[in-house]
């Protein structure tokens, strides 16, 4: 493989078709690896995240195809130079390499060579990898090759993520949830459809009211005082852009539940692949009695089994909602290397 480095965005643009091609073919093929949400992260640094950063992609080709992309940008962590996997820490839930699982091996190989010996790189004293999914093959391949380099190499989890695994019909997955909480479900859909106070719900798809829908998404998940003082400017800038990207590109779904013509509840998600990502959501308080957030998520786990959706991905965090409709936890990990 001929390993080569990206430090503009300019390059990195030229590679935006052939980045989404293999990573449609890579072992881990998450929305957060897409370019155009990466380059929409990098701009503002994941929304203030990070206070400098430098692109330091590394590519690989083979026999003039591309085979296998480091995300890195390099920065300050722990007060020392480190490579750190574009997407960071807090605001992208799932990353890795993007490599086919076949090219892994050398791929990580020849990566290490490159990192150790490549001049003209900028200096790094260790690599930061947050929230690969604990299935990942990339996890053993980084430790078998800092023992060969002879670097310091630590894998532990990092946080929680939980799942629900679809059946294709929504009375299917009822019937496997708990019995309770299955008739909760029902209960609450029923009340708020029977409620004669005008509910509906809708997945946005004209983009010239993106804005305004992306605004009233914001202002629903400003109602809780710890997302309000999350969305800095900054940080509503990133959502912005990372949500015309998701749009752009086919993979936005982003849904209202309306109730006397006023948004209730909203859920920001990625439809990447045969999944639903649910990645933030946001509640009104007026018709909290008539639980919109469960209601509409009620509806959004019907439509995916409808649409042949396989699984119903919360991601990170272990709240109690999505344990109640059936989630099931896994992990993500965190991988530090220190030459």
């Amino acid at each position: 493989m001929e390993y080569s480095l990206i430090t503009t965005l300019e390059d990195l643009d030229q590679l935006a078709p052939e980045w989404n091609d293999l990573l449609a073919q890579s072992a881990v093929n998450v929305p957060f690896l897409r370019h155009e949400y990466l380059r929409a992260w990098f701009q503002t640094l994941g929304g203030g995240e990070w206070p400098s950063g430098e692109l330091a992609v590394v590519t690989a080709r083979k026999g003039g195809e591309l085979a296998g992309i480091a995300p890195f940008f390099l920065t300050e962590q722990d007060g020392a130079p480190a490579l750190v996997l574009l997407g960071g820490i807090e605001i992208s839930d799932y990353l890795d390499l993007i490599v086919r699982p076949d090219d892994l091996p050398d791929f990580v190989a020849g990566l290490f060579d490159f990192l150790a010996g490549r001049a003209g790189l900028p200096a790094w004293r260790g690599l930061e990898l947050y929230n690969l999914p604990e299935e990942s093959p990339t996890l053993a391949a980084l430790q078998a090759n800092s023992a060969k380099c002879g670097w310091t190499c630590t894998v532990e989890p990092f946080r929680p993520a939980v799942y629900i695994p679809l059946t294709g019909d929504f009375e299917t997955y009822l019937s496997g949830i708990d019995k309770k909480q299955r008739h909760e479900i029902r209960r609450k859909m029923r009340r708020a459809e029977e409620s004669g106070l005008g509910m509906r719900w809708y997945i946005v798809e004209d983009e010239s009211t993106l804005d305004a829908e992306i605004d009233d998404l914001i202002a629903l998940m400003a109602n809780d005082d710890h997302k309000e003082e999350f969305l800095t400017e900054v940080m509503r800038t990133q959502m912005k852009a990372s949500v015309h990207a998701a749009f752009k590109a086919g993979w936005l779904q982003l849904a209202f539940l309306e109730i006397s013509g006023k948004k209730a509840a909203g859920y920001l998600n990625f439809d990447y692949g045969d999944r639903i990502w649910s990645y933030n959501s946001g509640l009104g308080f007026e018709f909290r009695e008539l639980s919109p957030g469960w209601v509409l998520l009620g509806y959004l786990l019907q439509w995916a089994n409808d649409n042949g959706r396989r699984e119903f991905d919360f991601m990170r965090g272990d709240e109690e909602y999505k344990f109640k409709f059936g989630g099931i936890q896994r992990r993500v990990m965190k991988v530090k290397i220190t030459r």
